[in-house]
């Protein structure tokens, strides 16, 4: 006992960075679901959570990346909502098809976002500056997009079943758990079985390498945690509709972005850059054509925040993308990632958003004046900052 403690207390000193919003994300959902009775837990208000937490996750892994290489994007916000009124548009008035709007969305968010990456390192324009022009240009070009109207309604099926629908289930066993989604219950279990495997493989093969690895008491205790974790969510999904279209396009963002920075020779380049661009450049690295990427990355996600949203309301309308942009920085900094660059994970900017839309959510939930919730959030937000700051303080 006396060993797993010492293990224990080991592991939160050296992971306190990594861990600390999960805690925190978990002790806000225990507060809100004890004030609600238990309402915030229903599996109706989960699936809600989740699809409302969408379109600020994918930002935020996006501005996870330009935070990490030392800059920021404020355009974010209106380029996503503005983009959402463009794909509107093309299906509404020139009868353009789901897929097709996507593709030019998408594409056009890229550009979008290489103008931004441009600006910054060909004509050495702050990042600040540059995207609070772009800010204030998708605010300017969003209201003119839906001048007419004020809003415009989608009403193409397929375009709105990504931000409102659900993977189908199983029918041929339909009368197996009748009141559960049986296609998400068999997703869960496949999915924890799938990271028991890998987890062991992985570790198996750092300790073959000489690697210093987790002691195996703390790892299965870390193993276990995930796995009721992920199979708890799963049940409490299957107990609605499933799993949304909105979480599958999150999970498959999230899965990709965290390959590219943990496994990729780019992933590599562009926390190099973010640790010491002067460095990177001598040791042969294109410091800016890493800047084009990110941000031309972050255009790509804000178009897939457009989609997002507008799918999700079904419509475009002249708020759309406002304060998405300080939403998805929030999480970003919630999540760990460092203001002085070079220190950020996809996924714990994924749990950041979480954290702010669980905040959203659970005050709403409980009839919080909406005066109050900014307050909290700020305070929320400040606190991030803080311990990150503290901790790095102290690793020094």
């Amino acid at each position: 006992m006396k060993e797993f403690i010492r293990h224990l207390k080991e592991f939160l000193k050296d992971h306190v960075r990594d861990y600390a919003m999960f805690i925190a994300l978990f002790a806000i959902m225990a507060v809100f679901a004890a004030l609600s009775g238990g309402d915030f837990l229903s599996p109706v208000n989960i699936s809600n959570l989740v699809d409302q937490t969408g379109y600020i996750a994918v930002l935020a892994i996006g501005e996870t990346l330009i935070i990490v290489i030392r800059h920021i994007d404020l355009s974010v916000g209106f380029l996503s909502g503005f983009l959402g009124a463009i794909a509107a548009i093309l299906m509404q008035f020139y009868h353009f098809s789901a897929l097709s709007a996507i593709i030019i969305v998408l594409g056009l968010g890229t550009l979008a976002g290489l103008l931004n990456g441009s600006l910054v390192t060909y004509l050495r324009i702050p990042a600040f500056v540059a995207t609070l022009a772009g800010w204030l240009a998708y605010r300017g070009a969003l209201l003119l997009a839906t001048k007419g109207s004020g809003t415009i309604i989608i009403t193409n099926k397929t375009f709105n079943a990504i931000g409102n629908g659900f993977i189908p289930d199983l029918p041929f066993i339909s009368n197996i758990l009748p009141n559960y989604h049986k296609l998400t219950l068999l997703v869960g279990i496949v999915a924890a079985v799938l990271i028991v495997y890998f987890s062991l493989k992985n570790r198996d093969q750092q300790i073959k390498r000489g690697f210093d690895v987790l002691p195996l008491d703390i790892f299965l205790i870390e193993l276990l945690f995930i796995d009721a974790l992920l199979l708890y969510i799963t049940f409490i999904l299957a107990a609605h509709r499933g799993i949304s279209w909105t979480l599958v396009i999150m999970i498959i963002t999230t899965v990709i972005y965290s390959f590219i920075t943990n496994r990729t020779v780019l992933g590599r380049h562009i926390y190099a850059v973010g640790g010491n661009p002067e460095a990177a450049a001598l040791s042969g690295i294109n410091v800016k054509k890493i800047t084009l990427i990110v941000f031309a990355s972050m255009g790509f996600l804000s178009g897939l925040s457009g989609i997002l949203f507008a799918s999700r309301l079904q419509s475009a309308t002249t708020t759309a993308g406002t304060l998405f942009e300080l939403y998805a920085i929030a999480g970003a900094y919630i999540g760990g990632v460092s203001a002085a660059g070079g220190v950020g994970k996809v996924i714990n900017s994924l749990i950041g958003a979480f954290v702010m839309s669980t905040l959203t959510n659970g005050m709403n939930l409980l009839g919080v004046d909406i005066s109050l919730q900014y307050i909290i959030l700020g305070i929320v937000l400040a606190a991030a900052v803080i311990f990150d700051v503290a901790t790095r303080s102290k690793e020094r």
